[in-house]
C-alpha cells in the first residue's frame, strides 16, 4: 500500500510570513520519510470541516511549484482541483507545466467541484452539478488529447463548453504515458464512471472498509461496461489521521495505524491519503517514515502508478 500526505491546513505558528518555510520543511520531511504522494487542496478560503472560512488558504497550483522544489521523490497534485476555477486548456497547461518542473512526479486531481461560498465569495461562476460535469468530462477527454504523442494530437477539439483549435502542448509532460489523472469523488452514477472512462486513480473519502469495498466494487462495474480493466485504475481513499508513539490523546499508534490500513487494503484500497493533526510536529511525520511506511510495503495489491 502506497501512504499520501494531504496538507489542509496552513494555520501554522508565527502567521503567514512563516508559512513558506514550514511548507518547506514539511514537504521536504514528508518526502525523505518516503510518502508516496503530497497533496493540497484546491480552494480560495479555508472549508468548515478544517477550520473558520477566513484562516490561511494557498492556492493550489502555485502551491505545488512551490512544493515540487522541496522534493525529489514523491508524486504531487490537488486533492483534487475544482473544475469551474480554471478552463480546461489551463487545467492541462498547469499540470503539465507541474510534471515537467517536478522531473514527472505531477498527479493531475480534479472533480466536479461543490464549494458553492467560496466561489460566490470570489466571483466564480458556479454552473449546475450537470454542466461541471460536462466541463469534467470535456476537461478529461481533452487532456487525454494533449498528452498524447510528442506535442498532443494538434486535432480541433469541439465541445460544448470548451473548443481549442490546436491544443499544442509544448514542453510535453514527462510522465508516461501521462501525468496519472485521479477524479475525487464517490458519486456512483457519474463520478466513479467517468473515472472508468478517463481516469487512472479514484479517490473516495472515509475508512469504513465495507464502504470502500462497495464503492470500488462500483467502479469495477462501470469498467465492465465500458471494457476498461479495472486493474488498471488506482484505488485511494481520503482521511484524517492523528498518531503518536503511545496512541496519547486518542490517537493511534504505529501500530493501530497498520492495523487499520490492512483492514482498508483488504477491502481493495491501493493508496491511504490523509490529513495529519499537528503536522507541523516534524516528529509525526518521521515516525510514520520509521515504524509505519515500512510495514505497508507488502500490504495489499500493488498499484500501477509508480
Amino acid at each position: 500500500m502506497k501512504l499520501g500526505l494531504q496538507i489542509s491546513s496552513f494555520t501554522w505558528p508565527d502567521g503567514d510570513a512563516a508559512i513558506g518555510p514550514t511548507l518547506a520543511d514539511i514537504v521536504r520531511t514528508a518526502d525523505e520519510a518516503g510518502f508516496d504522494s503530497i497533496w493540497v487542496m484546491d480552494h480560495f478560503l479555508q472549508i468548515g470541516s478544517v477550520g473558520k472560512p477566513d484562516e490561511p488558504m494557498l492556492e493550489g497550483m502555485t502551491a505545488l511549484g512551490f512544493m515540487a522544489a522541496h522534493s525529489t521523490r514523491a508524486r504531487l497534485g490537488l486533492m483534487v482541483g475544482g473544475i469551474h476555477y480554471r478552463q480546461a486548456g489551463l487545467w492541462i497547461k498547469a499540470a503539465t507545466t507541474l510534471d515537467v518542473l517536478s522531473g514527472g512526479r505531477a498527479y493531475f486531481g480534479i472533480g466536479a467541484a461543490w464549494n458553492e461560498q467560496e466561489s460566490r465569495a470570489w466571483g466564480f461562476p458556479m454552473p449546475p452539478l450537470g454542466e461541471r460535469f460536462e466541463m469534467l468530462e470535456e476537461t478529461l477527454q481533452l487532456a487525454r488529447a494533449a498528452w498524447s504523442g510528442e506535442q498532443g494530437t494538434r486535432e480541433p477539439f469541439e465541445g460544448r463548453h470548451y473548443r481549442a483549435s490546436d491544443p499544442l502542448n509544448s514542453p510535453q509532460a514527462l510522465s508516461r504515458p501521462h501525468p496519472p489523472i485521479l477524479v475525487g469523488g464517490g458519486g456512483e452514477r457519474r463520478t466513479l464512471k467517468l473515472v472508468a472512462r478517463y481516469a487512472d486513480a479514484c479517490n473516495v473519502f472515509g475508512t469504513d472498509p465495507a464502504q470502500l469495498r462497495h464503492k470500488y466494487e462500483v467502479l469495477e462495474g462501470h469498467c465492465q461496461a465500458v471494457g476498461r480493466d479495472y486493474a488498471e485504475i488506482e484505488k485511494s481513499f481520503l482521511t484524517q489521521v492523528a498518531i503518536t508513539p503511545d496512541g496519547a490523546r486518542r490517537s493511534l499508534t504505529p501500530e493501530a495505524m497498520v492495523e487499520r490500513l490492512g483492514r482498508t487494503a483488504e477491502a481493495g484500497a491501493q493508496h491511504a491519503i490523509f490529513s495529519l493533526r499537528g503536522v507541523t510536529d516534524l516528529s509525526k511525520l518521521e515516525l510514520i517514515g520509521r515504524s509505519v511506511i515500512p510495514q505497508l510495503r507488502d500490504v495489499g495489491e500493488p498499484s500501477p502508478i509508480s
